[in-house]
């Protein structure tokens, strides 16, 4: 019998273990790096070892430290959770070798199928070993791991080189693994999934499809289950492969079998191995808690009965992410003050108010379930959390997720993995409040007057200046003998969290929050701006600031100042957040200035580079 786990993980699916390991009455260790060391992973766990550094190559993917750990602490079981060493069969043979039980697959199984070459092969697939034109477009994909980390879509045979060399150096960061391969990329199909559970005794659970085709840079941002919309042969074709996969690998534990579907044809893509970040709408459906079936298994027991559950219901998944959708998903950093999300949704987050969200790790933030009768009553609860769902702190795709709920193309069913390419100018367009700004000045006022405003005398307009979406407003009221006023509307009730106006009869509340110069006010953020702009703070134009702080991977080759660029040009990469960015000219003109070099960390804000246009 298991007594104590460690979680050979971070962030919120260590959350996730520790919290069933805790209803089960199972001790808690956790491993942190120097970046985490002040994590929510490590302060909710009874135990917790350091990893020294920062980077994941240094820490959470060095396996000699966590089986370490593991001893140290005493801990008599490790559950990888997922990305990381979670697919790593020499991971799991040196968890065993150590005398520890291991929370998941055979090694032998995870070697079979964590290499997605060898998966193909195994299945009667094979990827492409020579690409031709014909072949466009194609999908340069990792080898190992997941997460849209070492993917690329190649629609140019003259990009290929630059695609096999850049997925093959994200692939090696986040998974210390840069093996590579190539094959067919099918646009606009649908991403569907079967998961399994299988045991030690011979039985296979088949638990349900689930359908992830919303997908950004090739990672999952909505899911849901079951898949709607597939025919009865096309689901048990799908169960019948998904089970004769784990049959040929005798897998045990939980794992995922994913599929392409297109029209009625599904193209098998891989398995993962491992415990999926969206198992929470497959457990909300079948009523069930998959790491704890995942503990008793690892402990020997058998499946209680020869068939799972029925599902009962629907369930819709949203990733939460610091991020900037309508600028190219830029990963965002800094404090999360607050995150409130309403009680009726599930909420699996790795993060408390007031912890940072930095540079080195995947930037989301929290997962979202909701369970309904149906899909349309699960997708309504949903939005309608999501929408009253409170968020202090960096940009998130909050506003992207509501948005995509209620897209006719989502709720009717219609949707695939192209959606985003096709919708994201229209569910990114900026809908600011118009009065955010009037209540962000009143709050601001009355916070920092120390009588209130009530003057025995009208006074003189009084403006304040905010960012809002990316342009400048400016608010303007007055204090008069019964408090304050403001041009078309009435000021109900005004104080440094609260204010309350009356507009065309209609009375609205703004919840008010300000952190530094970040002002909150409801779902709308801004900045307030001082009176007298700096003139120092100006930059050349054609300045290339770097987006987020990160480190830079690679410059251009060849590239160097006085060269001729053009626009859209790549120039260099920054890595945050274990992702490869991108950071190009914008617009043809000369390289006067070069200020990044490989290996360089960089603040957000750094200038990079200056191109002065043609």
């Amino acid at each position: 019998m298991i007594t104590s786990v460690l979680v050979a993980n971070r962030g919120e699916i260590a959350c996730r273990v520790f919290r069933t390991c805790g209803e089960l009455g199972i001790r808690t260790v956790a491993v942190h790096s120097d970046a985490d060391a002040n994590a929510r992973h490590q302060r909710v766990a009874d135990m917790a070892v350091r990893l020294p550094g920062a980077a994941p190559s240094e820490t959470y993917l060095r396996a000699d430290l966590v089986v370490q750990a593991a001893i140290a602490s005493g801990a008599d079981a490790v559950h990888p959770g997922y990305g990381f060493l979670s697919e790593n069969p020499d991971f799991a043979r040196a968890v065993l070798d150590a005398g520890l039980i291991w929370v998941g697959p055979p090694p032998e199984a995870i070697e079979a199928m964590a290499s997605k070459t060898r998966a193909k092969e195994l299945m009667g697939l094979a990827p492409l070993r020579e690409v031709a034109q014909g072949d466009l477009p194609v999908l340069v994909k990792a080898s190992a791991g997941g997460g849209g980390r070492g993917m690329r879509i190649v629609r140019r045979l003259e990009e290929l080189d630059a695609a096999l060399e850049g997925a093959r150096t994200e692939a090696a960061s986040a998974f210390g693994d840069g093996e590579v391969f190539v094959e067919p990329y099918i646009e606009d199909g649908r991403h569907v999934e079967v998961q399994i559970l299988a045991d030690t005794h011979g039985t296979v659970w088949t638990l349900g499809t689930r359908d992830c085709s919303l997908q950004r840079r090739h990672q999952k941002v909505i899911e849901e289950a079951p898949a709607p919309g597939l025919n009865p042969e096309l689901t048990a074709t799908l169960y019948e492969t998904a089970t004769r996969a784990a049959r040929a690998v005798a897998y045990t534990g939980a794992g995922t079998v994913e599929f392409l579907v297109t029209g009625d044809q599904a193209h098998f893509l891989e398995m993962n191995t491992r415990l999926q970040v969206e198992h929470p709408v497959t457990e909300a459906i079948h009523g069930i808690d998959l790491v704890a079936l995942q503990i008793r298994i690892a402990e020997g027991h058998a499946l209680e009965t020869p068939d799972p559950p029925h599902a009962r219901g629907h369930a819709v998944e949203a990733r939460l992410y610091a991020e900037d959708p309508a600028s190219g998903w830029t990963p965002q950093t800094g404090t999360l003050h607050h995150l409130a999300v309403p009680p009726s949704v599930r909420l699996d987050t790795g993060y408390d108010d007031g912890d940072e969200i930095g540079v080195h790790y995947d930037p989301m933030l929290a997962k979202a379930v909701a369970h309904a009768p149906t899909r349309a009553d699960a997708i309504r609860k949903l939005a309608g959390a999501l929408e009253r769902t409170t968020i202090h702190g960096p940009t998130t795709n909050r506003d992207l997720l509501v948005r995509s709920l209620r897209h006719k193309e989502f709720t009717t069913a219609r949707m695939d993995t192209g959606f985003y390419t096709r919708h994201l100018p229209e569910l990114t367009t900026t809908d600011p409040d118009p009065h955010a700004p009037l209540a962000a000045a009143l709050a601001d006022t009355q916070g920092r007057s120390r009588f209130g405003g009530w003057r025995n005398l009208p006074s003189q307009p009084q403006t304040k200046r905010y960012a809002m979406a990316g342009e400048e407003h400016e608010a303007t009221y007055r204090h008069t003998r019964v408090g304050l006023s403001a041009e078309g509307v009435r000021v109900v009730h005004a104080d440094a969290r609260l204010v309350v106006l009356e507009v065309d009869g209609v009375r609205r509340k703004f919840e008010i929050a300000r952190y530094g110069d970040q002002v909150h006010v409801n779902a709308t953020t801004l900045t307030a701006l001082p009176r007298f702009p700096d003139p120092t703070a100006q930059h050349a134009p054609g300045s290339l600031l770097a987006p987020m702080p990160g480190t830079v991977i690679r410059v251009a080759d060849g590239l160097t100042e006085g060269a001729a660029v053009q626009a859209g040009e790549p120039l260099l990469w920054l890595e945050a957040m274990k992702m490869e960015h991108k950071i190009t000219a914008p617009a043809t003109g000369t390289l006067t200035a070069l200020h990044a070099v490989p290996g360089q960390q960089v603040a957000v804000g750094a200038l990079l580079a200056v191109v002065q246009p043609a």
